[in-house]
């Protein structure tokens, strides 16, 4: 939905933010569109009683798309726009946030199943972190509205200008997916988390990324800022959509008895 973003942001909203600002606030929405939801998305998959494995194999899609596809979307979109980042910083920011947690992961999933077994690992390893999930993503929160508090502050209708492309584009893009599947008459188990898959966003990634780039007091790290504002309670309300249309979508099949 780049389209959408520069549409606002450079040429609707022009009499209202400087050139220069402009484009680094498309560069930090270009940064949300460009990474697709992961850690949130078994939320959204929870709340609306999504197929698990469904969401299990999404999320996989979605690493894989990141890993390969993320740099060379986002160094494509800024230079349309007109916006110069050096290949090797992008590089870096999916070696640092994709590449190293994946690959951690992996190797610690294996490391235990051939120490423990897979018993163990199901039922007591992963019950004792799954907390930690929800914790890092509150102090990553906080962190960021600690560092950027001041400029929120400071720019309340920047905030504003910014969050309307946001919020435009994550509908727009729930309601596409949401009436595609419908149409297609999927189960709402799997087209409700399908939906809001792809209009979430890896929040955590691009405020990296952005900050990583562009800087921490920039306009980019600022416009993905406000995508973490934007997202929780949008994402809440099109889980309530959702939930309240369930009746529109055929049941989901047995499973094998």
């Amino acid at each position: 939905m780049f389209a959408i973003a520069y549409l606002f942001l450079i040429v609707l909203f022009k009499p209202f933010i400087p050139e220069d600002l402009a484009r680094e606030y498309l560069a930090g929405a270009i940064l949300l569109g460009a990474a697709p939801c992961t850690a949130m998305v078994f939320v959204w998959s929870y709340l609306t009683r999504g197929d698990a494995a469904y969401t299990l194999v999404q999320v996989a899609v979605n690493d894989l798309i990141m890993l390969f596809a993320f740099a060379p979307i986002v160094i494509f979109l800024l230079g349309i726009s007109d916006i110069i980042v050096p290949w090797d910083t992008v590089a870096l920011s999916v070696f640092l946030y994709i590449v190293i947690p994946l690959g951690a992961g992996y190797a610690t999933r294996i490391w235990l199943i051939r120490k423990r077994g897979i018993e163990w690992f199901d039922n007591v390893f992963m019950k004792r972190v799954g907390p930690i999930t929800p914790i890092g993503l509150i102090i990553t929160l906080v962190l960021l509205f600690a560092f950027q508090g001041e400029v929120i502050l400071n720019n309340p209708f920047h905030i504003l200008l910014i969050a309307i492309p946001l919020i435009i584009q994550t509908v727009l893009i729930f309601f596409i997916a949401y009436g595609w599947a419908k149409a297609w008459r999927i189960p709402h188990n799997v087209a409700a988390p399908g939906a809001l898959i792809g209009s979430s966003n890896f929040f955590e990634l691009a405020v990296a990324a952005a900050i990583a780039m562009f800087g921490l007091q920039s306009g980019a790290a600022l416009a993905t800022v406000v995508g973490v504002l934007v997202e929780v309670p949008l994402m809440l309300w099109l889980v309530r959509i959702a939930n309240r249309t369930r009746h529109h979508f055929p049941a989901a099949s047995p499973g094998p008895s």
